[in-house]
């Protein structure tokens, strides 16, 4: 009896410790946010206050106003400018990368041909390369397309890792399924988007989110390729407006939360589906 007790307090103080784990970490992930959210909406003499910027007091939109009278004309540019470059770009990333990504990773998993080995291997290295490492070849290959919108796209269309996880996925799907389609006289590409594609939901969701995530938040390029004020994404336009002297933190804080927005409004609305996705990839992987 006093050793089901005992392993009813262990198994208890482990729970506990878990949640308590889980408490630590939600907590370091939310409270910057919360300061942004809040800092957003004090007088700027007042955001970098210490402890005392977390208590929600003196709440107004008048740093919201600022930010939309600060970029009110074709010298500084538009607010909504810089988030309709951010969508245009962040929808020509995710969309062309679904398309390319997941004809690279349906040839490797599926199509015989000379040398697949050695790409497969060269995209697994790949996928541990940083941007940063081929940024500056990538400079000097498209500097003639500088100040462009199409150039902010271009090298984040393909991929390692997007190509791996659709490669990894498509190894799960039935081989027999295809043969199938194959009989009935499909080709490969048609294979893919007809039998494959509709089988393979959850990759192409994970791969989507993903790229979204990462692409929102783009910086480096941006900043060695783009010059002109109309087509500086959100990320450059708040580095630039970060920089300004004085700085208004109030406004800042304001232009921070209209560039994190659209990134928790997506996340929120597809929490589940990209747990979901997620967990699905990794089990069928």
């Amino acid at each position: 009896m006093t050793r089901v007790r005992s392993i009813k307090r262990s198994r208890l103080l482990s729970g506990t410790g878990r949640y308590a784990l889980l408490v630590f970490f939600g907590l370091i992930f939310f409270v910057p946010v919360y300061y942004l959210l809040v800092g957003s909406l004090r007088p700027g003499d007042k955001v970098l206050g210490g402890l005392s910027a977390l208590v929600p007091s003196d709440l107004s939109l008048d740093n919201y106003a600022g930010v939309f009278n600060r970029f009110s004309n074709d010298t500084t540019g538009y607010v909504w400018q810089f988030a309709g470059v951010s969508l245009a770009v962040t929808a020509m990333v995710v969309l062309g990368g679904l398309l390319v990504n997941s004809l690279a990773g349906y040839a490797l998993a599926r199509m015989k041909w000379r040398g697949r080995n050695i790409v497969l291997l060269l995209v697994t290295i790949m996928t541990i390369i940083p941007f940063e490492a081929v940024a500056l070849p990538l400079y000097y290959m498209l500097s003639g397309q500088r100040n462009t919108l199409y150039v902010q796209a271009l090298p984040f269309l393909a991929n390692a890792f997007s190509i791996f996880l659709f490669y990894t996925y498509f190894l799960s799907i039935p081989v027999e399924v295809e043969e199938a389609a194959t009989i009935d006289g499909a080709g490969p590409v048609r294979t893919l988007f007809q039998v494959v594609a509709p089988m393979s939901l959850p990759a192409y969701a994970t791969v989507a989110i993903l790229t979204f995530l990462g692409q929102w938040g783009q910086y480096l390029w941006p900043v060695l390729m783009i010059t002109d004020t109309k087509l500086r994404p959100l990320p450059l336009e708040l580095s630039v407006f970060q920089n300004a002297q004085p700085p208004e933190w109030g406004p800042v804080l304001a232009f921070g939360v209209l560039f994190v927005l659209p990134v928790l409004v997506v996340f929120l609305i597809f929490q589940r589906s990209f747990v979901a996705s997620v967990a699905s990839s990794g089990v069928k992987g």
